[in-house]
């Protein structure tokens, strides 16, 4: 079940040069777990911008986005106070009671939004992650620093190899030497399959695809699976790595 409702910017403060971490007050009773997103009216704009929930409390909701149009530079520029039309309790999330003791949290880019609240909820159930970050530069690099502060290793890859392991964040599985029992994944697309196709790992993916109404009627972003179509926004975005058929 998903929720319309205002909420307003308590906070909205640049974490690298096109990246936002942006907190809004306001109901969240209808988020029920890590991977779920929220769709965010932007004056002026037809369509909603589906955004992955970073964090979230029983009063508010943390997001963090990348500035790549009009619709989230005007986010970007919204001060403290603003009110913004939201739909919340979107999607499917990850399954936070996996059956591991040892998974991986891998995040490309700002895919790495949805798995910190993911990580919070496994060490609150005695599961103590790893996570790996990848990015193309030091400059792209954020959350590293929130995800330490929470106690777990957290290691990056850059594409250029300006800080962390250079490559990607498989290379750092094989550079550290991981042995997970599970993986937990977010990032563009060419990542995913990647991962899906090279690791032996059981897991879960959340699928990064256009999005119009968010909650399953419009049929935009269909995806094939092996018990055939499936809405990212509705059935997803999170689906396992063995559903998941890929071209």
């Amino acid at each position: 079940m998903y929720k319309r409702d205002k909420y307003t910017v308590v906070s909205n403060r640049a974490l690298s040069a096109k990246t936002m971490l942006m907190v809004l007050e306001g109901d969240t009773q209808y988020i029920d777990c890590a991977g779920q997103f929220v769709n965010v009216a932007i004056e002026g704009k037809f369509l909603r911008r589906p955004i992955s929930i970073f964090d979230y409390d029983e009063k508010s909701i943390s997001l963090v986005y990348d500035v790549v149009g009009e619709g989230t530079k005007a986010m970007s520029q919204m001060e403290e106070g603003t009110v913004l039309d939201l739909l919340t309790g979107l999607g499917n999330g990850f399954s936070e009671d996996a059956d591991c003791q040892h998974p991986a949290l891998l995040g490309g880019g700002v895919g790495c939004a949805p798995l910190y609240n993911l990580a919070k909820k496994l060490l609150a159930r005695g599961v103590k992650p790893v996570v790996i970050l990848g990015f193309n530069s030091a400059a792209d690099v954020v959350t590293q620093d929130m995800f330490l502060q929470l106690g777990v290793e957290c290691y990056v890859a850059t594409v250029d190899g300006s800080v962390g392991t250079k490559g990607f964040v498989t290379d750092v599985i094989r550079e550290k030497g991981l042995e997970c029992d599970y993986f937990y994944a977010c990032g563009p697309m060419p990542m995913l399959r990647a991962l899906c196709k090279s690791l032996e790992w059981p897991g879960e993916v959340s699928l990064d695809e256009r999005m119009a109404c968010g909650f399953g009627v419009c049929m935009c972003c269909s995806v094939e699976t092996r018990s055939g179509a499936k809405r990212i926004c509705k059935e997803g975005p999170v689906f396992s790595k063995e559903e998941l058929i890929w071209k």
